[in-house]
Order: C-alpha cells, then structure tokens, then sequence
C-alpha cells in the first residue's frame, strides 16, 4: 500500500484506505520499501506524534503486504521493532523477580 509522502494528503489517506481517521486512538505504523525505516503516527490531545525509527543494519520483519491493514497487538508491536516477525509461536513468559542474589 503505497503512502502519500505529503502531511495532508496522508491525512485523506486514513479515512479512505485504512477505514479509520487519523484521530483514531490507535498507532498507524509504516514501512518504507527497502524495510529499514518506520513511522509511527498517533494523535494526541491537541496534535500529532510522527515517531521515526531508522536501522543502521538490518530489516524490519514487515508483513508481506498482501493483507492490507493489519491490527496488531502491544506485544507484536515491540517484536517488529526488535527485528522479529509478528507470527512468533511461542514467547518467553514474563519473570517478575523480588529478589536479587
């Protein structure tokens, strides 16, 4: 899906192709083409949040991009932004220490 590079055509964007406005409370993330860069676009309050993230080495595991839209969750979030694919079969279970030795 191909994203318009001006702010306010990007806008127009939203509500015609993703089916949500950019007012949303939900993050929008992109990816470029060569899949080492991403923004992320969140509304707050009184206005926008553009979080740009560039890998020095390396690639995103970004979906294929035959899907279209994809909701995601907080903890597939974090694992695209470490670099690992979205479809992980199996995660670590959180440790909460209360100790240390």
């Amino acid at each position: 899906m191909e994203v318009p590079p001006n702010y306010n055509q990007r806008r127009s964007f939203f509500v015609h192709s993703i089916g949500h406005g950019p007012f949303a409370p939900h993050l929008f993330v992109f990816c470029n083409r060569q899949r080492n860069k991403l923004k992320i676009l969140l509304w707050d309050h009184n206005g926008f949040w553009l979080l740009y993230r560039r890998l020095e080495k390396g690639l995103f595991q970004w979906p294929s991009g035959n899907e279209g839209t994809v909701i995601i969750s907080g903890h597939e979030l974090r694992w695209l932004l470490d670099g690992l694919a979205l479809e992980q079969h199996k995660a670590h279970s959180p440790i909460r220490a209360e100790t240390i030795i």
